[in-house]
């Protein structure tokens, strides 16, 4: 099997994998920074980031596991105490495959029909340096309302635990292949009305986002941002593609939620 192991860049995690590079490598893996089968992060969830994006483009081929480091890192499943175990699973035990769905945004341009193409693992994010953004939300070709406010957080199920949760938006099992819309400090009076609740949209349904004041825009994927100028449109659907994780026992989802979230009162 091949592996690659991404770092936190810290003293602490730098250590762990070059003793964990070398454990594998006795175990006569082989270590392959371009076609890895497992890729290894040794970090935060930041790192975990990091490491999906740097190989989104062989999800099909290559599965994910964490080591964090600092606080507990949503994404990983073990602790430095547990190098050695996780050596010794991963050189001589087979491991499962658990998917998460993934949220595709496509961004198309006003001129030259320019088109860009993301996948994110947490959310995709819109904000402008200008005012607020003004947008026509359409939903399966239909339009639902005209967005006013700070900017919109598109999720995915694994990522309604980050900055969606912070929004005010729902969390939502993995298992379900969905996308999450939520507002941020949406413009409502008497004149200008939005939904004011977030939106959980199904794999079958997609949203189209139109700007309808020109403005610039910060889109940011995961912990990417890109800077748009003459957006004709931003479109938000669950992805074909998701992402696969290396499971060596079991570490269900509500289990995170609540070892993340939830202070243990025993």
């Amino acid at each position: 099997m091949k592996f690659k192991i991404i770092s936190k860049g810290d003293e602490r995690s730098n250590k762990i994998k070059a003793k964990m590079k070398q454990h594998l490598i006795d175990f006569d893996l082989l270590y392959d920074k371009e076609e890895p089968d497992l890729v290894i992060s040794v970090g935060g969830d930041g790192t975990f980031l990091e490491a999906f994006h740097r190989y989104n483009h062989r999800l099909s081929n290559t599965a994910f596991i964490g080591i964090h480091t600092g606080h507990l890192g949503f994404y990983a499943d073990y602790v430095p105490e547990e190098l050695e175990k996780l050596v010794i699973e991963i050189a001589k035990t087979p491991y499962q495959i658990v998917e998460y769905p993934l949220l595709e945004v496509i961004i198309r341009s006003k001129t030259g029909n320019k088109t860009d193409t993301y996948l994110a693992l947490n959310e995709a994010t819109i904000k402008t340096p200008e005012s607020s953004v003004v947008f026509d939300v359409e939903i399966r070709g239909e339009r639902f309302e005209t967005f006013r406010g700070d900017g919109l957080c598109i999720s995915t199920p694994s990522g309604s635990t980050a900055y969606n949760k912070a929004l005010g938006g729902g969390i939502i099992h993995p298992s379900l292949e969905a996308i999450q819309l939520t507002e941020m400090a949406s413009i409502n009076n008497r004149v200008f009305r939005t939904i004011g609740s977030p939106l959980i949209l199904p794999k079958h349904h997609t949203c189209l986002l139109k700007p309808i004041v020109d403005r610039s825009f910060f889109i940011t994927i995961d912990h990417i941002t890109h800077n748009y100028t003459n957006v004709k449109s931003i479109q938000c659907r669950v992805a074909k593609e998701k992402i696969r994780f290396a499971r060596f026992r079991p570490f269900p989802f509500w289990n995170r939620v609540r070892d993340s979230f939830i202070a243990d009162n025993n």
